[in-house]
């Protein structure tokens, strides 16, 4: 199906195709006329299905034509979990914004950045897409209102909820006006998830795309049993000896990122964190050089996986492992994207022995285990 058989706008259908889109994945292909129809929507697909279009398209369509609403009274609202994955979504929407008949104005808001510019900026938004705790912050100082939301978007829903924002999420409910669409996006359907569906969502058009079973043959997974202390000096040699140009390191902890960037840095190999309490600023710069492969090693913890998005990453390396296998397929899923194939390594110590076993498991697939290391 095509996507001009969706009803979207053709200043839209032609930036598409300047784009380079040239079919909707499966979840567009089911919730764009959904949305379109301002009926509410429940979509679970993985991450990298297309969900943030999917939404994007079909709110942007409905809005032309809108007369918009007093100032600093947004119609739409995007609510996300993270600062990086607000302003990915923002760029989705400004990629789409630049050619319509009808201005569209986009602001992302989130906190760790001066709050007084975003206050200035949202003079005439027309989509505010967020994090919870700065959306409150805002909306508390009368910067913006939230009466007028006419569609409410939760991006991401179940990290939202891991990262135990459900009581922000209870207020910024209470101040939306009854009636209004609503759309629940996430990679996962758990219980909490369904709870929100209940209390949220009235007769929603549901499209679940079940995650593709092929999407791990591009990954090439091996693991090495390792103990803590000689970690550090083995990833230093996989670098190395593999000459990877582009390599992104998993560590459980703030400390443990800063550590390995530390170490790797005084062994010249060009390395950056990213991680929550590094600065706006920092965080994107870091993420912009990575991408671009101007650096080589970026060390992230869980909470910003979901900000990276790279089509060819070659190597993903899990210095510590995390807490659930599904963290764990989300990691190694950063690389063989795009029909391109990738590895994904595990360094994996004997206290994690088990817990890599579990992962296997719940992951159906079993990963060579290699004991025997070369000296370093």
């Amino acid at each position: 199906m095509p996507f001009n058989s969706l009803g979207l706008s053709p200043a839209l259908l032609k930036t598409l195709e300047q784009e380079g889109f040239t079919a909707p994945t499966p979840i567009q292909e089911l919730a764009i006329p959904a949305i379109l129809s301002k009926k509410d929507v429940l979509g679970i697909a993985k991450t990298g299905s297309g969900k943030t279009a999917s939404y994007v398209l079909p709110l942007l369509t409905n809005l032309q034509g809108s007369t918009g609403l007093k100032n600093r009274h947004a119609d739409v609202l995007v609510l996300v979990p993270t600062r990086e994955l607000a302003e990915q979504v923002k760029d989705v929407f400004k990629v789409f914004t630049a050619a319509l008949p009808q201005p569209v104005k986009v602001v992302a808001v989130y906190g760790g950045v001066s709050i007084n510019p975003q206050m200035m900026a949202l003079q005439g938004v027309n989509v505010l897409v967020a994090t919870p705790g700065r959306l409150l912050e805002l909306a508390g100082s009368n910067s913006v209102h939230l009466s007028g939301i006419q569609t409410l978007v939760l991006d991401e829903a179940d990290k939202m909820l891991n990262l135990g924002f459900k009581d922000e999420l209870d207020k910024i409910i209470a101040l939306l006006p009854e009636k209004r669409q609503n759309i629940l996006l996430s990679a996962t359907l758990s219980d909490d998830i369904e709870h929100i569906h209940q209390i949220m969502l009235r007769d929603p058009v549901v499209v679940k795309i079940a995650a593709e079973e092929t999407s791990l043959d591009l990954i090439r997974q091996v693991a090495y049993l390792i103990s803590e202390d000689k970690k550090g000096p083995f990833l230093r040699y996989l670098i190395n000896h593999h000459e990877m140009k582009q390599v992104l390191v998993f560590a459980s902890s703030v400390h443990h990122v800063d550590a390995i960037v530390n170490k790797l840095r005084k062994n010249n190999i060009d390395a950056r964190a990213i991680h929550s309490k590094k600065s706006q600023g920092a965080r994107t710069e870091a993420l912009a050089q990575f991408k671009s492969g101007k650096l080589r090693v970026l060390v992230a913890t869980d909470l910003m996986a979901r900000g990276i998005d790279i089509d060819s990453l070659p190597f993903v390396i899990n210095y510590d492992l995390p807490r659930s296998p599904k963290d764990y397929i989300h990691r190694i899923g950063r690389t063989g994207r795009a029909d391109a194939a990738g590895d994904a390594i595990s360094l994996v110590s004997i206290n994690e022995l088990h817990h890599f076993e579990v992962i296997q498991k719940k992951m159906g697939r079993q990963v060579e285990l290699i004991r025997d290391l070369p000296v370093v």
